[in-house]
């Protein structure tokens, strides 16, 4: 066993040796620009963006012709999102997203606001839930996209998204999903979900950074986006600019791997997570943050009272995880989705994500569950909190004063 011990793939993921393999002679030798289409060098590359446009549909029930090759799932939400407000203006100008949403979405959201857009961000249940009742009030008649996330890249919370679809298109309104942490782990199809637009990225799922792509549904109903960029009219001109061809290769055949083998997978890691989960939860004090029974198999979100996240990762040197969502963990504020379930801002500080992916091993998952159980133990030993606590004394009930 390697250490330190890689357990933040909600994060990044590792990418698999098959997708570099795929991805190297389109380095070297299929070096042309897919947008060529006067000789041999160009023919090349775009058979193997045509070929990864199918791996990638196919992962998520689509047809090719819906795919949009991006740069990440962040372009992909911005596009979604501030191309349906401008595409669609004049039908409405009101959207609906939650609060547990990635930064990605939500300041995407913030962005339309400034250019004169409504937008209402819907609180979750305490078990990081969207309430559907809650949903269908929102709806106006000017609503014209809600964006709710497949799976919560911080809890792992797997949201209704068929039953969220079903009211949007109740009230005339496209369901976009940000589904990042959910395609490759578990069954999404756009068409049995409901899905008018999916955001998903590679480097989540064992692909290469920069990658990844914007599913936009062509019939039933037919959506359109405003480009974002101007250029070349690339991507039936929804996204202009050369296509990475490697990383789209790479992407194609990261979706193909998940696609034949996310089944087992999915059954290997939740039972490696539960493992983990059952043997941390002995510890006094401990929670598991979010719905337990709708949740991605590879994620456990854990909160360790009375001992600090940050400290407690400094404790555990050995192991990578995270106490927060990384994509914003320069910031010391407690996590807003832990916040928004209701979390005092001690226990949302005591959180650590543990990400599970497809290299993590049992003996890994064993070491770690010995690693975080002496740091918790011995943090606490330190703490006069915790004494405190040990003794009886009701915390919430002390006065503190500033000295």
């Amino acid at each position: 066993m390697n250490l330190p011990i890689y357990l933040d793939n909600n994060a990044t993921t590792p990418m698999d040796p098959r997708v570099l393999e795929a991805m190297i002679p389109y380095f070297t030798q299929k070096f042309g620009n897919a947008a060529s289409r006067n000789h041999h060098f160009g023919w090349v590359a775009e058979e193997g963006v045509d070929y990864a446009r199918e791996q990638v549909a196919k992962l998520i029930g689509a047809s090719e012709k819906e795919i949009i090759f991006t740069s990440g799932a962040t372009e992909s939400d911005n596009l979604a999102i501030k191309g349906v407000f401008e595409m669609y203006k004049d039908k409405g100008n009101h959207i609906i997203t939650a609060v547990t949403e990635h930064k990605a979405v939500l300041d995407a959201c913030k962005h339309v606001e400034k250019l004169g857009g409504k937008v209402t961000y819907l609180n979750v249940k305490e078990d990081g839930l969207v309430d559907l009742a809650a949903l269908e009030a929102a709806m106006t008649p000017e609503t014209i996209l809600v964006s709710i996330m497949y799976g919560n890249n911080e809890i792992g919370v797997i949201q209704p998204v068929k039953e969220i679809a079903d009211i949007a298109h109740k009230h005339g309104a496209l369901f976009m999903t940000d589904a990042t942490q959910a395609v490759g782990k578990i069954s999404v199809d756009v068409n049995r979900d409901g899905i008018d637009l999916l955001a998903l990225s590679a480097h989540k799922m064992y692909g290469p950074k920069g990658v990844g792509a914007l599913y936009v549904r062509r019939k039933g109903p037919r959506v359109k986006v405003t480009a974002q960029m101007d250029g070349g009219g690339h991507e039936r001109g929804m996204r202009s600019g050369t296509l990475n061809v490697p990383g789209i290769v790479g992407l194609g055949k990261a979706c193909e791997i998940a696609y034949n083998e996310m089944v087992s997978e999915a059954i290997r890691l939740s039972a490696l997570r539960d493992k983990l989960q059952s043997a941390l939860t002995v510890l006094e004090e401990s929670y598991v943050n979010g719905n337990q029974e709708h949740r991605l198999p590879h994620v456990a979100n854990i909160s360790f009272k009375y001992v600090e996240g940050e400290g407690l990762m400094m404790a555990m040197k050995d192991l990578a995880v995270s106490s927060g969502s990384a994509c914003t963990s320069a910031s010391l504020e407690p996590s807003y989705v832990l916040k928004s379930l209701g979390l005092s801002d001690d226990l949302a500080h005591s959180s650590i994500r543990f990400g599970l992916g497809r290299f993590t091993t049992e003996e890994e998952v064993d070491y770690a569950i010995e690693v975080t159980k002496k740091a918790v133990t011995h943090l606490r030993d330190l703490s006069p909190l915790w004494e405190m606590f040990k003794e009886g004394i009701d915390l919430n009930s002390i006065e503190w004063a500033e000295h």
